[in-house]
């Protein structure tokens, strides 16, 4: 199945209604984020190497918030340990569906169950690597703790989460720097000012977003014992979190 170029916030819209990943996102998702989000490929390769580091024999792994699957194949094709299977959660039936196509398309070893339920409904058991990439910005900033305390109850000893989060900073000079940049950013990949601020209007009650400090913080209260932030591009980052 083609991908298409995102066009969605091309045209002036007479009403914006909330972003959702519905099947005209899907659509264009690869398009989108490659445009939108810098150093996603970068994540997406590192992934495959965090599988490499702490994927555990007999355990489980899992991708919360998969949308069309690319980190769960990137685990897959890296895992180099015995009796290893991946679930895959998305609430979105589009991106599930599409998903479902992209892991039958894939000859890896590893079982992969692509399940579509709120991730908040997953009851995390036997875990050596748990993926949100981009996941836990679009939950309600009340109910994230109660989720990665979930997380880090149902992982094991030596266990690692990815957590990949678009940012925000104390700091107004900060702030607006980074948003500068992220902007010039979306502009060198084709997207205009209409684009950018229609799909920023969307967003503005889904994606909700947290400083690093509080990241780090509700990783060190639930007890993960070090917390690395790997990776940093503007108002983008990814922690690597150990049990």
């Amino acid at each position: 199945m083609k991908n298409k170029p995102d066009t969605i916030y091309v045209h002036k819209k007479s009403h914006l209604v909330d972003f959702i990943f519905d099947d005209a996102v899907v659509d264009v998702f690869p398009d989108m984020i490659r445009r939108s989000v810098p150093g996603y490929e970068n994540i997406i390769t590192m992934i495959g190497l965090f599988a490499e580091q702490y994927v555990q024999n007999n355990s489980q792994c899992y991708d919360l918030g998969c949308s069309l699957g690319a980190a769960t194949l990137a685990l897959r094709h890296h895992i180099n340990k015995d009796k290893v299977s991946i679930i895959a959660v998305d609430n979105s039936e589009s991106m599930v569906e599409r998903c479902r196509i992209n892991i039958k398309k894939d000859a890896s070893a590893s079982t992969v169950q692509v399940v579509c339920n709120d991730i908040q409904n997953i009851t995390i058991e036997n875990a050596s690597v748990v993926i949100l990439n981009f996941t836990l910005q679009f939950l309600d900033p009340d109910k994230r703790m109660e989720l990665l305390q979930n997380i880090y109850n149902g992982m094991n000893k030596g266990g690692a989460l990815i957590l990949s989060e678009k940012i925000t900073f104390s700091d107004k000079t900060t702030r607006d720097t980074n948003i500068q940049l992220h902007e010039a950013f979306k502009k060198a990949n084709g997207y205009t000012e209409l684009e950018i601020s229609q799909k920023r209007s969307a967003l503005e009650n889904t994606l909700i977003p947290d400083t690093i400090e509080t990241h780090q913080q509700r990783l060190s209260e639930i007890g993960f014992t070090t917390i690395n932030t790997w990776f940093q591009c503007f108002n983008f980052t990814s922690i690597l979190a150990i049990k």
